[in-house]
């Protein structure tokens, strides 16, 4: 997978954000935005967490 860069994967957590507070609202399901948000974070954070680490010799 191409690594993307962080300010796309940000722009998508506002997205996701946003649309789950329509689904706070009750005029999305909650059930589809909160784990879309919950993905949006989960990948940004795997991104962040994956971009220096030492793999061994």
């Amino acid at each position: 997978m191409k690594k993307l860069p962080i300010g796309l994967m940000l722009l998508f957590i506002i997205i996701t954000f946003l649309f789950n507070l329509l689904g706070l609202m009750h005029l999305v399901s909650i059930f589809i935005t909160s784990p879309l948000l919950f993905l949006a974070i989960l990948i940004f954070v795997h991104y962040l967490n994956d971009r220096n680490r030492f793999r061994g010799f």
